[in-house]
């Protein structure tokens, strides 16, 4: 069926085998898993695959393409030969607030910040890990591995003293026994895989890369059967929609083969928000990332004053002390908590 068909979870009577493209509860060690849990089933359920086929037409797919091509070599123009690498942070940032996003830099990191870092990687290897999985072994193997590759990250949890690892570790196992207790295991028939860099094109002076955190799933010849998911902390906003709008577009640009599902799963809440891809969602999301490059080159290389947009993000920006609509809305966010 093409791509307009109708979305259902079809009979009531799960079928393991037609979840996620191929998901069981069985070990590696061929051991049965314990039942699941209600969180569990509740996310077997929204990330079902329907029994009927989703398929882009060719076209669709080859006019995305077009016109993805036609705006990229219209922006290199302006571009003198500078080079520009667009990721779900650029275009998140940069929309937040223009003024923000070309400030300078402060980040340091600290536990809270690094925790999210370090469980993606523990669950990285949980999903590859042979036999039983402890989430504070998986952590310390983790850090230990971060700490080898000696950069970014890496280069500051190697300083760190005996109480800060300490808290490091414990927030990060929290959020790994999230989801090991909520997130329903997945049979490596199901070709999950985490961290997945994609990029499109493959040269230019302008590069879009996504790098999900979970994928699921493959293509079968013209069919869309992967789901990409992103693992979140904390409360739901519409930036995490938007970041998978993003990978699903490089994908379908990339692999000419769009994704059927996207799903953001926040750990705290051991609840699956998902978003079926449309062809209208790849529309809009191609015309997002174009208007922020367009965006970008103008504040960056034009001379464009970069709009100011109060919001959350005024709370760590590095101008906000300076900037005066800035801090108009942090005033009235005092007086919302008083």
């Amino acid at each position: 069926m093409t791509q307009g068909c109708a979305r259902g979870f079809g009979a009531s009577t799960t079928s393991l085998s037609q979840v996620l493209d191929s998901v069981a509860i069985v070990s590696d060690s061929g051991q049965a898993h314990p039942p699941l849990t209600p969180s569990q089933e509740s996310t077997l359920a929204l990330l079902r695959r329907s029994g009927e086929p989703l398929v882009f037409s060719e076209a669709f797919v080859a006019g995305l393409r077009d016109e993805a091509n036609e705006a990229l070599a219209h922006f290199a123009d302006r571009l003198n030969g500078n080079t520009m690498f667009i990721t779900k942070h650029t275009l998140g940032s940069l929309f937040d607030c223009e003024a923000h996003f070309l400030a300078p830099d402060e980040f340091e990191w600290t536990p809270a910040r690094a925790k999210g870092q370090v469980s993606h990687r523990a669950i990285q290897l949980l999903i590859n890990w042979r036999g039983d999985a402890v989430p504070v072994d998986l952590v310390d193997d983790a850090i230990g591995r971060l700490i080898n590759e000696e950069r970014g990250l890496g280069g500051w949890l190697d300083t760190l003293d005996a109480a800060d690892q300490a808290d490091l570790r414990a927030q990060s196992c929290d959020l790994v026994t999230k989801f090991m207790e909520c997130f329903p295991p997945l049979d490596p028939r199901s070709r999950p895989v985490t961290e997945s860099s994609t990029q499109w094109p493959v040269d230019g002076l302008i590069l879009l890369r996504g790098r999900s955190d979970l994928t699921i799933g493959r293509p079968v010849g013209r069919e869309s059967r992967k789901l990409i998911v992103d693992l979140k902390s904390g409360r739901q906003v519409q930036r995490h929609r938007e970041d998978l709008r993003f990978y699903a577009v490089v994908e379908t640009l990339s692999r000419q083969v769009p994704p059927r599902l996207l799903a953001s799963f926040y750990l705290d809440a051991a609840q699956a928000v998902t978003e079926d891809v449309t062809e209208g969602l790849l529309r809009s999301a191609l015309r997002r990332t174009l208007d922020g490059i367009n965006a970008l080159i103008e504040i960056k290389f034009e001379g464009r004053p970069a709009k100011r947009t109060p919001g959350a993000s005024c709370r760590w920006c590095p101008i906000s002390a300076d900037c005066p609509e800035g801090q108009i809305y942090l005033h009235a966010e005092d007086d919302l908590d008083n």
